[in-house]
């Protein structure tokens, strides 16, 4: 079993502290909460303020309990684990689920799966499966759809060009990792 607080340990220092970049659609941030995740999580609308004030304890309770329990990101194979959690920190739960199953369907696993970003007990065998079948390549091709992602977001949305150098870097931490 992976130990959650160094897979959070390693999101906090991917983010960083407070930004509010201009180009930054997510607003103002700290740790990687934007605004309306701390507004969701307290279920009222956040300050500016209180995101540049929020504890570090704080940004971990939500972390583990909205990016990783909730999405239970934490059933999915330990080797995936890892980048799946990163994923969902950047691009929502769903969507780091979504590059699992688009994944396991173009693996060939069969059933196919709908790639709704719900990890169910079909996402959950598939992920084993491909796990088994492909071994570190299930990562690798995680990791390439990721990439993918990314330039898809930036020829969509040519004001993100300038996040895809960073975008990348955090990418490649895990191609290190899983080479």
């Amino acid at each position: 079993m992976l130990d959650i607080n160094e897979l959070i340990d390693n999101v906090l220092r991917r983010e960083g502290g407070y930004v509010n970049h201009p180009q930054d659609r997510g607003g103002p941030t700290k740790y990687g909460i934007t605004l309306k995740t701390l507004s969701n999580y307290i279920g009222r609308v956040a300050l500016v303020a209180e995101v540049e004030n929020l504890s570090e304890d704080l940004a971990r309770e939500i972390y583990e309990r909205n990016y990783y329990i909730a999405p239970r990101i934490d059933r999915l194979p330990n080797e995936i684990q890892p980048f799946i959690f990163d994923c969902a920190v950047n691009h929502g739960p769903r969507r780091a689920i979504k590059f699992v199953q688009s994944i396991c369907n173009q693996a060939g696993c069969d059933p196919q799966l709908t790639e709704d970003g719900a990890m169910g007990p079909a996402t959950r065998k598939a992920s084993e499966w491909a796990q088994q079948e492909m071994k570190e390549v299930f990562l690798k091709a995680l990791i390439e759809e990721r990439k993918n992602f990314y330039l898809i977001i930036v020829k969509n949305r040519p004001s993100q060009q300038v996040f895809l150098k960073g975008w990348l870097n955090r990418v490649k931490e895990f191609e290190i990792e899983g080479a």
